[in-house]
């Protein structure tokens, strides 16, 4: 046995003769929970994955030492490191919809795991799968047993996939965003299990992130990463105190600042009057069919050039309650935008108003094309709603492109291509190169670092100033919503409980609801 659970030594990594990682080196001990900070592309993933070598082997080239209690796993045979994957060492993916299967229902996909690793079975296994799913917040865990990953929201997806990785208690679970896809009250109840499992079981954690209130509420030491190398490393109290490097400065200074403020009366842009959304859950020929209300009588209003944050717990019926407003689902209710009525609308007759609405989806991976280009992917658009020339639509993409903070001579690459953060911006840039009246924002800045998250509620207040955007700003980052929502409505089990301008929400919630969800945002444990 051995001090250090995991030794990096002198750890490179390079794609296709492009170093990305260089010359790093860390140790994890037993029981601890390391922190991995740093903006989008720092290498921070790349290193989580060169522990387990889940990186592609094309044009892939590592050189250093990874060692687990002594033995060395770069290099190591196939058979020794399936023993350790999702076994000893246990890994949360960033993006669940890609890292699920979309052909087997969830209690299959944990299952596997216990049967491959622990010889579980039949009602053994589906006793402790419904344990691990009441342990990270599944309501009625029996019930979601058969669905398959497409039914559940973007939070319930990433809970699945933390049961997952829990399932046979490993020594080390690699997190890499563990919570970005969840609501804050939710956030607090994960750090709360990932921090009593760790002092039950002896875990040691490795945590990726980019929220450093979650960092700073878990971990015991920080390693600040920039560029593929570590610029600063401390235990958390003292790095959060008194930084020494100015990119920890940086990071530590990046959280969305401001209020979102207008009292102003504008043109009212879009109306919805008592909209409803249900879905069947079963039912046959000589049974009752059943719906699920996912939005339940929401009337809302929104003025020209105003943002609306739209806020609750994941599956509350925030994304469905935009979807329909747009059209992408099926509802019953009134929804006028620019004084025209949208809901009686068929789809045909709805194509000319798509210029107007565009929308940013919450998982850039699964909306944005593999076999595009990112210049495809963002002129599609342009193509199909405002034809230009080529020289004009090459023009449009590298402005967008500019605006949103990425090199326009990354145009010609693929989604693939990009960290998670650069796929997000992809995806705003895609809706932005049309400059729509109306934009969806469907946590936008769920997979972004917080120095992005600061620059993109920037670049969005002033295009919305530019040129009088409306927005719907979905989410569950409070501080981004106080930042950039003029107005908030607060929806539960697809009911609104609460609104009103966002300042005055954030400074007196009537709601018992609302005052929870404010309570947890600051994640203190």
């Amino acid at each position: 046995m051995t001090d250090t659970l995991i030794e990096i030594r002198d750890l490179c990594v390079a794609f296709s003769g492009q170093t990305v990682v260089r010359n790093l080196c860390l140790d994890i001990r037993p029981g601890e929970c390391l922190a991995l900070v740093g903006e989008s592309g720092s290498g921070k993933s790349v290193t989580a994955h060169s522990i387990l070598q889940l990186l592609p082997e094309a044009g892939t080239e590592t050189t250093g030492s990874v060692r687990y209690r002594g033995a060395e796993l770069l290099g190591a045979s196939p058979s020794t490191l399936q023993q350790l994957r999702g076994n000893r060492i246990a890994m949360i993916f960033q993006e669940p919809m890609t890292s699920l299967n979309p052909l087997h229902s969830i209690e299959k996909q944990i299952g596997e795991t216990l049967l491959l690793h622990k010889g579980l079975g039949g009602k053994q296994a589906q006793s402790r799968i419904l344990e691990l799913l009441e342990l990270v917040g599944i309501q009625k865990p029996k019930e979601r047993l058969k669905a398959y990953p497409h039914q559940l929201s973007g939070g319930q997806r990433q809970r699945v996939m933390i049961a997952m990785a829990l399932a046979c208690e490993p020594e080390l679970l690699i997190a890499d965003e563990p919570t970005t896809a969840l609501d804050v009250t939710v956030q607090r109840k994960i750090l709360v299990l990932l921090k009593s499992l760790q002092q039950r079981l002896g875990m040691s954690l490795l945590l990726i992130s980019h929220d450093l209130n979650l960092v700073r509420s878990i971990a015991q030491r920080v390693c600040v990463m920039r560029a593929g190398e570590i610029v600063e490393q401390a235990d958390c109290q003292t790095l959060f105190n008194t930084p020494q490097h100015p990119y920890s400065r940086l990071l530590l200074d990046a959280e969305p600042a401001g209020v979102a403020l207008s009292r102003d009366q504008r043109e009212t842009v879009l109306e919805v009057d008592d909209l409803h959304v249900q879905f069947p859950l079963g039912g046959g020929l000589f049974r009752r069919k059943h719906y699920l209300r996912a939005v339940d009588g929401i009337s809302l209003s929104v003025q020209r050039g105003k943002t609306l944050g739209i806020v609750g717990e994941s599956g509350s019926g925030k994304s469905t309650l935009g979807q329909a407003i747009l059209r992408l689902l099926d509802s019953s209710g009134g929804i006028r935008f620019q004084g025209e009525a949208l809901d009686s609308l068929s789809h045909k007759q709805m194509r000319p108003w798509r210029k107007q609405m565009q929308v940013v989806f919450q998982d850039p991976f699964g909306s944005l094309s593999p076999r595009m280009s990112v210049e495809q992917i963002i002129s599609e658009g342009l193509e199909v709603h405002a034809p230009c020339s080529l020289k004009d639509r090459e023009a449009q993409v590298i402005q967008v492109l500019l605006d949103v903070g990425l090199d326009p001579a990354s145009r010609h690459r693929y989604p693939h291509e990009f960290s998670g953060g650069q796929r997000q911006r992809i995806a705003i840039a895609r809706a932005l190169v049309l400059k729509p009246a109306l934009m969806l924002l469907d946590e936008p800045t769920s997979a972004l670092d917080r120095t992005v998250q600061k620059q993109v509620v920037a670049l969005l207040r002033e295009l919305q100033e530019k040129y009088g955007l409306t927005y719907l700003f979905i989410s569950h980052d409070l501080a981004v919503v106080r930042a950039l929502a003029h107005d908030m409505i607060v929806i539960k089990d697809g009911k609104v409980v609460e609104r009103g301008p966002s300042d005055e929400v954030f400074a007196s919630p009537q709601h018992p609801y609302t005052q929870e969800l404010l309570a947890a945002s600051h994640v203190p444990l």
